[in-house]
């Protein structure tokens, strides 16, 4: 079995849970949303990678430890719990006040949208400590190999994410398509995303 084989303890499960995780609403897919809304299938796709990417760091930091050395230092842990809250009530003011005819929030150019996705996972420190507790329900301590068993999760990862991204951008861009031909639909649309990144800015300003 590949489980057995890399270390992963019943890899089947693990791959459900990540898809699970995937599917809970939070500021990452709202960020695809967003992206496709504004920049249609570049931008989307933009946005997924952003979100692997930022993904992927934290997760690498979990592994090296970086969560323990937050926990060690609360002072270090609340003050980016505090810049991601800021970030996203940020963005979401910026679409609140956005009126019709205005320039875009996000740009209109892929590496935009990757650089803005990218940021929103990052500025969640408790994603750093979710991979720390998440990564050793899986481990099998009988058979893990170090690096390659973290290696082989990492990559489940970040390939669910980029399937579970192109689907979200293709049924997000379908839709946008046709809600563009009511601009009261797509700024009511936008509000509502402001609404919620606001949301959750205050979400993880108050979280312990």
């Amino acid at each position: 079995m590949l489980g057995s084989f890399v270390g992963v303890a019943d890899y089947g499960a693990f791959v459900v849970a990540i898809i699970v995780f995937l599917l809970i609403p939070g500021p990452g897919n709202l960020a695809l949303i967003t992206s496709t809304g504004k920049g249609g299938l570049a931008g989307g796709m933009g946005a997924t990678l952003g979100v692997i990417a930022g993904d992927q760091l934290l997760l690498w930091a979990a592994v090296a430890g970086v969560s323990a050395l937050m926990a060690a230092y609360p002072t270090a842990f609340h003050a980016v719990q505090w810049l991601g809250a800021a970030y996203l009530a940020f963005l979401g003011i910026k679409m609140l006040l956005a009126k019709p005819g205005d320039a875009p929030l996000l740009q209109i150019k892929p590496h935009h949208y990757f650089r803005q996705a990218m940021l929103i996972t990052l500025l969640n420190p408790k994603a750093i400590v979710f991979y720390m507790a998440f990564f050793p329900l899986f481990v099998d301590p009988a058979h893990h190999q170090g690096l390659k068993t973290f290696a082989v999760m990492a990559a489940t990862i970040a390939s669910l994410t980029f399937l579970y991204g192109l689907i979200a951008v293709l049924l997000t861009y379908y839709l946008a398509e046709r809600i563009r031909a009511n601009p009261k639909i797509s700024t009511a649309l936008e509000k509502a995303a402001g609404v919620f990144l606001i949301g959750f800015g205050i979400k993880l300003a108050i979280s312990k």
